[in-house]
């Protein structure tokens, strides 16, 4: 994808971020509120933690459907740490090491094994919450201590900014733009994603580098867990149920090819504040659950399909051109 492409859809994210605003202020007068700003804000964090591992992931052509189940790991991990009396740097401390090991399996049944990372991680998911009901069962553990749940709760010098937002997904945000689109590795990344074979064949270790891109999805899962346990206070088994299928819809939907090697993490973050919003609204319209999920499956799906039609039709018009041009008389010499 060209560039000025490229600009243009992340451009076209812009308007509809702006337009699903004023959408939902016409929905709800209480939208622009301060506080459902700063809920808005706050329940799209674990999204956007997530969606940052897997763009990478998406990139290079692989995908990750357990981020999910790990978050739920974590979650549980979490709570189960703290139950039995563990101070809570460490406890974070292992639970991030544990979201890394995940996908560290993740990363070697794909890398190692040469097995298709989609049903790798349909595999995973399964497990990796099977665990963690067999780690909580249906028992929730709550009552964090007040610090930690005050920094996933509390926003940023009295403005809507959540203070996640500020200390721990802007900085992580920025980190990730310059990795992958900024640095050398970035660009091997979408070398791997848009023609593997060749980057191999140039001396490239690929194996250990999607090894890696699956250990930081895997990590970025955790952190999410944690997030979304202080910020309700609860590690429960099924914490992050069914959060896969709104990440992989923000990374298509923000223009990240599912055939990897095109997009931008920019993209990814406008499209899960384009989710945020329209759920946001709905919710204050009294949509249902079911609903929203529906409208999450339609972007997912419209995610894979406009792109595609599009390539279509551009692939048409190339041959079009090219025919014309070889019907087309030569040209007479005087």
């Amino acid at each position: 994808m060209n560039k000025t492409l490229r600009w243009s859809w992340d451009s076209a994210l812009c308007i509809v971020l702006v337009l699903s605003l004023v959408m939902a202020q016409q929905i709800s007068n209480d939208f622009a509120s301060v506080g459902n700003l700063s809920n808005l804000l706050a329940s799209v964090v674990e999204i956007a933690l997530m969606g940052l591992g897997l763009a990478l992931l998406v990139v290079a052509a692989e995908i990750d459907i357990s981020i999910a189940a790990i978050l739920g790991l974590a979650s549980g991990l979490l709570g189960l740490l703290y139950k039995h009396g563990v101070s809570m740097p460490v406890a974070i401390s292992l639970v991030l090491l544990a979201g890394a090991s995940a996908g560290l399996f993740n990363g070697w049944l794909v890398t190692r094994l040469k097995l298709p990372s989609l049903a790798v991680t349909i595999g995973t998911m399964a497990l990796f919450r099977g665990l963690t009901y067999i780690m909580l069962g249906d028992e929730a553990v709550a009552d964090f201590p007040a610090p930690y749940t005050a920094f996933a709760l509390e926003n940023f010098g009295g403005t809507f900014l959540p203070l996640t937002y500020v200390w721990l997904l802007i900085p992580l945000s920025v980190v990730f733009i310059a990795l992958l689109q900024f640095s050398g590795l970035g660009r091997l990344i979408y070398a791997m994603g848009a023609n593997e074979t060749a980057v191999r064949f140039s001396g490239v270790n690929v194996v250990r580098i999607k090894l890696w891109l699956f250990v930081i999805s895997g990590l970025m899962s955790a952190l999410a867990g944690i997030v979304y346990t202080l910020r309700f206070s609860s590690a429960r088994a099924d914490n992050g149920m069914g959060f896969e299928l709104s990440v992989v819809a923000a990374v298509l939907f923000g223009g990240i090819s599912i055939f990897g090697g095109k997009g931008t993490i920019a993209g990814e973050l406008l499209a899960v504040l384009i989710i945020g919003v329209l759920n946001n609204a709905l919710t204050l319209f009294d949509v249902s659950n079911e609903v929203l999920t529906i409208v999450t499956g339609l972007l997912l799906l419209s995610s894979v399909l406009v792109p595609n039609l599009v390539h279509r039709w551009r692939q048409a018009r190339l041959q079009r051109a090219n025919l014309n041009a070889l019907d087309a008389p030569p040209p007479i010499n005087p």
